[in-house]
C-alpha cells in the first residue's frame, strides 16, 4: 500500500477538533499533528490506503461537517521520503516566556539566553505551538521568576513539556500525570532527553485518582486540558491546595473563560493574571482559602 499525506489548513481552534477527530479514527494508522503554518494552522496525517480516492473518502466520511468551508489536500509520499521530516517542516523552535520549544532537527538553531526543552512531535499533546502551550509557559516564566515551588503538579501533561519546564527551571521534582498511558511514556522519555528525568515522575492517572497524588497538597497544579473537564475537577483542586497556592489552567477557549472561573472562584480560588493568544486563555489563579 501507499502511504498519504492529508493535509487540512484551518483556524487553530478548529484545528485542534479536527486533529482530535483524526487521532481517535485514524491515530493507531498513522501519525497526527496540528502546528501554525504560513499564518494559519496545519492539520496533517500519515496514513497508508490503496489509492488518494479511498484515505479521502475515508477522512471525509470521519470529520463530517467539521470540513465545510475547508480543503483537503490528499498526497501521496513518495518512498524516499521519511514521514516524520515532513511532518517537521512546520514545527520550528517556538519562545515563550524564558522558554524555547524546539525538536532535535533544530537543536543548533535556538537562541541563547534561554531555557531549551527539546520536545519531539509525537502521539501526545504539546510541541509548544498551541496557544495553550504559549500560555502556561509565558505564566510559569512570570511565577518562577517571583515565587519557588517546592510541590508543583502537572495534571494531564502530555508530552511533559510543563512539568519539564518546572523542573529545569526550579530543580526541583514534579509530579506529572496523564489519562493516556503513551502519552506518560512519552513524558517519561521527554523528560529524559532534557535531563530531568530524576526530577519528574509520570503516573498514569485520571484526574486526581492515583496513590501518588491522593492526600497531597501542592503549591503549583497546572493543568492544560480543556474546559469542561476543569470545571467538574475543580473541588479536587480545592482539595489539593492550601492557601496560596497556584493553579494555572489552558485548555480554554476564550469564550468558556468566564464560566471555568465562575467554577474556580465557588471553590476560594481568586484570578491573579489571564493570558489570551489567538482565542486561547490561560488563567493564573490563587487558592485564598474557604
Amino acid at each position: 500500500m501507499q502511504q498519504y499525506q492529508v493535509r487540512i489548513l484551518a483556524e487553530a481552534a478548529k484545528a485542534q477538533v479536527l486533529a482530535d477527530r483524526l487521532e481517535a479514527d485514524f491515530g493507531d494508522e498513522g501519525p497526527v499533528s496540528w502546528y501554525e503554518h504560513d499564518g494559519a494552522w496545519a492539520v496533517d496525517g500519515f496514513f497508508f490506503a490503496e489509492s488518494a480516492a479511498e484515505i479521502e473518502g475515508r477522512v471525509r466520511t470521519a470529520l463530517g461537517e467539521e470540513l465545510v468551508g475547508l480543503d483537503l489536500v490528499v498526497e501521496a509520499v513518495p518512498d524516499d521520503v521519511d514521514w516524520v521530516a515532513l511532518s517537521l517542516e512546520g514545527l520550528k523552535p517556538v519562545i515563550a516566556g524564558r522558554f524555547v520549544v524546539y525538536g532535535a532537527h533544530d537543536k543548533d538553531n535556538i537562541p541563547g539566553g534561554l531555557i531549551g526543552l527539546q520536545i519531539e512531535a509525537n502521539q501526545a499533546f504539546g510541541t509548544g505551538h498551541h496557544p495553550t502551550t504559549w500560555g502556561c509557559l509565558t505564566a510559569l516564566t512570570r511565577l518562577m521568576e517571583r515565587w519557588r515551588f517546592d510541590a508543583p503538579f502537572d495534571l494531564g501533561s502530555g508530552s511533559g513539556v510543563l512539568a519539564i519546564a518546572i523542573a529545569k527551571k526550579s530543580r526541583r521534582p514534579v509530579l506529572a500525570s496523564d489519562i493516556d498511558p503513551l502519552a506518560v511514556t512519552i513524558a517519561r522519555e521527554n523528560a529524559e532527553i532534557n535531563q530531568v528525568g530524576h526530577l519528574v515522575t509520570a503516573v498514569t492517572a485520571v484526574g486526581f485518582e492515583h496513590a501518588a497524588i491522593r492526600g497531597r497538597v501542592f503549591d503549583l497544579i497546572v493543568a492544560n486540558i480543556l474546559a469542561g473537564p476543569l470545571k467538574q475537577l475543580s473541588p479536587d483542586f480545592r482539595r489539593h491546595s492550601r492557601p496560596g497556592t497556584t493553579v494555572v489552567l489552558s485548555g480554554i477557549l476564550a469564550s468558556q473563560a468566564a464560566s471555568v472561573l465562575a467554577a474556580f472562584r465557588a471553590q476560594g480560588f481568586v484570578r491573579e493574571n489571564v493570558y489570551v493568544k489567538e482565542g486561547w486563555s490561560t488563567l493564573v489563579l490563587r487558592f485564598a482559602g474557604r
